[in-house]
């Protein structure tokens, strides 16, 4: 299947979850994962209507703008950000949405304020407590969003998460409940229900994102098909 065929039918997925949820399926941000795609595939969804495409990878994102592969739709950052390529990715992107440390936000903003911006981001959440991981502890995200809302050149949209790898079927809903129980307790606590985003669920369980509240999903094998891992 091409591109485009493979966005019709996540679509199609994601608007079945939506209403089986008693949500609306416009509600719901797909963003096309586009690691180790190239400029072409990226035009290719965009053509075919991607709400947004998410990088992983900067020295990969920084090629890719070159070859203007995202023109046409917000482009994201949603891998780990290492702290050392902040300056390579503030202003780049529409939505930083792997904001995993304090110190991660602090460099963010700061950057910012060198480029008289303010830079969307989503605030990380560890919700398995994985040491390979990075993100907020749960424990650390209600901080967290306090510390963004006092930082003059971010703005916190929302919570991201990546739940442990599931075990059986529907193993990540259990993640994606806690995940969405902590967004709608610091939306209403902390930022009047100003917050809009929610971003969980790739290409094996973002239905089952979907069902349980996310806004957005971040989508890649199940649109761009396998990847390709070269040594």
């Amino acid at each position: 299947m091409s591109i485009r065929e493979n966005i019709q039918q996540v679509r199609k997925n994601i608007a079945a979850a939506a209403l089986s949820a008693g949500r609306r399926p416009e509600d719901i941000t797909l963003v096309g994962a586009s690691k180790m795609n190239d400029a072409a595939a990226c035009r290719e969804a965009i053509a075919a209507g991607i709400d947004a495409l998410g990088e992983n990878r900067v020295q990969e994102m920084t090629q890719k703008l070159a070859e203007n592969a995202y023109d046409g739709a917000p482009l994201h950052f949603i891998g780990h950000l290492q702290r050392n390529k902040v300056k390579q990715v503030v202003g780049k992107v529409a939505l930083i949405e792997s904001v995993g440390s304090y110190e991660l936000l602090e460099d963010i903003d700061r950057q910012a304020e060198k480029l008289g911006i303010v830079q969307p981001i989503l605030l990380e959440v560890n919700i398995g407590g994985e040491e390979a991981k990075s993100g907020f502890a749960v424990s650390e995200v209600r901080a967290a969003a306090e510390r963004a809302k006092g930082l003059s050149h971010v703005v916190l949209r929302g919570l991201m998460t990546i739940p442990p790898v599931a075990e059986g079927e529907h193993g990540s809903v259990p993640y994606f409940e806690k995940v969405h129980a902590l967004y709608v307790d610091i939306n209403a606590s902390l930022y009047d229900n100003k917050l809009d985003i929610l971003s969980m669920g790739m290409s094996g369980d973002y239905e089952d994102a979907v069902r349980c509240g996310a806004t957005m999903v971040r989508v890649g094998t199940a649109i761009f098909g396998a990847r390709h891992y070269t040594l």
